[in-house]
This record gives C-alpha cells, sequence and structure tokens, in this order.
C-alpha cells in the first residue's frame, strides 16, 4: 500500500516549485497522494520516501555551506559572537531527537491544528525553553498524549473527534476565515521565531544589532522548508526532515574529528 502511494508522489522538481508559490502565498493545500487514510494519523505518520527527505535535506546543506552559512560565519567573525557547540561533546541526543520534535511543536504544529495550537504551543514552549530533563521529557510525553488520545479514542469508537479538529468549535467560522487572511504572517513569523531562538546557539553579549539577524541566516531558511513539508506533507515530515538535517553536520564533524584522532601525530 505504501509503496503505491510513493509512486504517485510529485517530482522534486514540483516540490521546489511548489515551495517558492508558498513562500509567496502560503496555503492549506495538501501534495497529492494523501490516499484515504484517516487525517490525524497521515499528519503524523505521513507517506515518505528517505530519498525525497535526503534531497530536501541535501538542498539545505547545499545553500547554508555554501551561501548562508559563510555569511553567518563572516558575521560571528566581525562581531565576536562565537558558537557553542562542544566539539567534545556532541549533542546527538538534543539535535536529532528532543530538538526535533520539540521545536516543531512549538514553531509548526499549530500552523494546521490551530485549536490545539492553543494550549499546546505554550505548554511545548515551557518545554523547550528549561531543555531536555526528567520532568520536561515527561511534559513533552503527555503533550504528544494529549494531542494523541482525543483522534485515537475516537478511532476506537469510530466516531468523529468534533470537539477536537483541527477548526472546531473554539475556531469558529470567522475565526478561520480571518486565520486564513492572516496565514501569511503566521508562516513567515513563525520562521524569524524559530531562526531568532536558534541565537541562544552563541554567546553573543557584545555583538552588535545588526548582526544577529545574519547569525540565524541557516535557520531562516530551514524553518521556511518546514513550515512547507508540514504544510504540505504533515506534521511527522517535518519531524523527520528537521532530525536528518540536524543529523548531517554533526555527522560530518564526528567524521573528521575522528579521522584526525586517528592520524598519526
Amino acid at each position: 500500500m505504501a509503496s503505491s502511494l510513493q509512486a504517485g508522489l510529485p517530482s522534486f522538481g514540483l516540490e521546489l516549485r511548489d515551495f517558492f508559490r508558498f513562500l509567496l502565498r502560503p496555503d492549506f493545500r495538501r501534495l497529492p497522494v494523501r490516499a484515504a487514510r484517516d487525517s490525524w494519523h497521515a499528519d503524523w505518520f505521513p507517506v515518505l520516501r528517505i530519498g525525497r527527505l535526503l534531497q530536501w535535506a541535501g538542498l539545505l546543506w547545499a545553500v547554508n555551506a555554501l551561501v548562508l552559512g559563510p555569511i553567518a560565519i563572516a558575521a560571528a567573525g566581525m562581531s565576536g559572537a562565537q558558537h557553542r557547540l562542544q566539539l567534545d561533546n556532541l549533542p546527538w541526543l538534543h539535535a536529532v531527537l528532543w530538538a526535533p520534535l520539540v521545536e516543531e511543536l512549538v514553531f509548526r504544529y499549530g500552523l494546521r491544528r490551530l485549536s490545539v495550537g492553543v494550549w499546546l504551543v505554550p505548554a511545548a514552549l515551557v518545554a523547550l525553553l528549561a531543555g531536555p530533563g526528567a520532568l520536561t521529557l515527561a511534559l513533552v510525553g503527555l503533550i504528544v498524549l494529549a494531542s494523541w488520545w482525543p483522534y485515537r479514542s475516537a478511532a476506537l469508537r469510530r466516531t468523529a473527534p468534533s470537539s477536537w479538529q483541527p477548526h472546531s468549535a473554539m475556531c469558529s467560522w470567522h475565526i478561520r476565515r480571518h486565520y486564513r487572511r492572516c496565514f501569511f504572517w503566521v508562516v513567515h513569523v513563525s520562521c524569524l521565531a524559530f531562526a531568532a531562538i536558534h541565537l541562544a546557539n552563541f554567546s553573543h553579549s557584545a555583538t552588535p544589532f545588526w548582526a544577529l539577524p545574519l547569525l540565524v541566516l541557516p535557520q531562516w531558511l530551514t524553518g521556511l522548508v518546514l513550515a512547507w513539508i508540514r504544510v504540505r506533507r504533515g506534521f511527522g515530515a517535518a519531524v523527520a526532515l528537521h532530525a536528518v538535517f540536524n543529523a548531517g553536520p554533526l555527522l560530518v564533524v564526528w567524521l573528521i574529528l575522528s579521522s584526525l584522532s586517528g592520524s598519526p601525530r
């Protein structure tokens, strides 16, 4: 079933063109081949191809390495900002598991689940700002269970979770219409906020204001792609791409450090 669904997925070129259209006029359309599946299940567990995720991640890696990354490095050098990454303690779990799930919950889950986002985003933001720990891991687990439960219990009863639909009583027709009109700003402000929170990756107490946006240009572009794939493919696709994207640079750094530590002195 999954293979037949994947066979009908749009080409990467078509997805890329749709991404640029989305930047100018964001909307709620899904890409084709969502199939006759429960919308909640398809949102969390979309039909994906690892090759397509790698194509998007590769594009981001290339643009960031060749264009935006050098700008960020130059801005950091001129402003005195220093990255907090510790080469002797690469944050694998944080970058590949914690950050993709929690950051996507904060910045992108509510893009299509507005009524749930009203309570989910503040709760997830608390976990994000506090960082991984026993209590915050429990909080994130409760957030995920709370967002799943109405749909799973409704599926067991074979009924529609009407009070928990993305645009339910909490989101009246008037609110939905207003939200659609503001969706352009919602998407782009969420991407700017996503980039801004990554300023915490730097020590920049004396960094001039003009340099701060330049430091997080790679995260801004990545946020745009993640917002697009979250809307078009589903929340699970955004989490997966986020994890793949974070894992790539860490893997490169780890390989370089491993080769250096194994080289003759």
